[in-house]
């Protein structure tokens, strides 16, 4: 995919009208701008984009996936069941 994206990018000519910020109409696009992502465990993370002061539960930061911290839930007994079918013992 990256080749064929590559390839596209290398047919189109450097001087073309058609892709300048020029053409584009007035008044339907939103302002692309400043703003901060503020998740509930006090991260703060400027980027930009369309929305003002994005307010999120959850970011890298505190999620368990990149923390790290994650735990298996187990539901009705099947991570055991699947340990004794497969004779895997807990670490």
């Amino acid at each position: 995919m990256v080749i064929a994206a590559v390839s596209y990018l290398c047919r189109l000519p450097l001087n073309n009208k058609n892709h300048s910020e020029e053409n584009m109409k007035e008044g339907i696009h939103p302002n692309y701008e400043l703003t901060t992502i503020t998740c509930a465990c006090g991260n703060v993370i400027e980027t930009r984009s369309t929305a003002k002061d994005i307010k999120v539960e959850i970011c890298s930061a505190c999620h368990p996936f990149f923390t790290g911290k994650q735990k298996l839930v187990d539901t009705a007994g099947r991570i055991e069941r699947f340990r004794r079918k497969y004779n895997i013992k807990e670490t």
